[in-house]
């Protein structure tokens, strides 16, 4: 029996073809994924291998640290925020002459100066400490010293805080000291004015009457050396008040 070209070659083909079973899955595994499925596994997805796509970190920037908020509370401010403070200034009123210059300073050479004064010529530390803890607005009681009635004549008011004394450095001033420099002084002034005169004077005789009582925290009558001494505020309206009064009757 003599085959056409195509049936002589028929078994040949048929040996090295797989089984139907065989055919029928690679076919499957062919089979294209719908495209439903494409959409819901992702753009790049594969039907028989899925892939996880990651979006890269982001760079973190740093973050800035919000200053705390102080708990501040919010008071009305003071008219005058500094207490003012009380003070006892002792000048000489009568004429001493020191170097070629007078000393004399009185209550009324004060009332007579057209700009603020400066109270110089302080070389006591304990006197110099207490010009330096004045501020500008206190008052403090004008002290006729090393006279025949030494006593509080009036009312002056600081005007100016501590600066360096320049008379110290001056060689021909009264009061020269070799060892205080412009770079570091030793020795301070405040300036002062004129506010009033007493409508008497309260002398020393008068004050120390109340040395055990009133005026018991009074500086002035336990340490008379120093030139400048504070003057607390129940001894300050104390004097006051014995302004309008007669002495010895009081």
């Amino acid at each position: 029996m003599v085959f056409p070209p195509i049936q002589q070659h028929l078994h040949i083909i048929l040996a090295f073809m797989p089984p139907k079973r065989t055919r029928i899955t690679e076919a499957l595994a062919e089979e294209p994924v719908p495209k439903r499925a494409l959409r819901s596994r992702g753009p790049h997805a594969s039907f028989s291998e899925p892939t996880i796509t990651t979006t890269p970190k982001e760079k973190l920037k740093p973050r800035k640290e919000e200053p705390k908020k102080e708990n501040v509370s919010r008071s009305k401010p003071r008219d005058n925020p500094h207490k003012r403070s009380y003070w006892l200034m002792k000048a000489e009123p009568e004429t001493r002459m020191q170097k070629g210059k007078d000393m004399k300073f009185s209550i009324d050479d004060l009332k007579a100066c057209k700009e603020p004064a400066g109270w110089d010529g302080v070389r006591n530390y304990g006197a110099r400490n207490n010009l330096k803890s004045m501020r500008q607005g206190d008052l403090a009681f004008f002290y006729h010293s090393n006279c025949k009635e030494p006593g509080i004549v009036g009312v002056i008011e600081i005007v100016k805080e501590a600066t360096a004394d320049e008379t110290a450095f001056d060689p021909a001033a009264p009061y020269y000291d070799p060892k205080s420099s412009r770079d570091c002084p030793k020795w301070f002034l405040v300036h002062v004015e004129f506010r009033r005169k007493l409508e008497r004077q309260i002398g020393l005789a008068e004050l120390k009457k109340y040395a055990k009582n009133e005026l018991s925290e009074m500086p002035v009558l336990s340490t008379s050396r120093l030139s400048v001494s504070g003057v607390p505020k129940g001894c300050w309206d104390f004097i006051l008040s014995l302004e309008k009064t007669v002495p010895g009757n009081n």
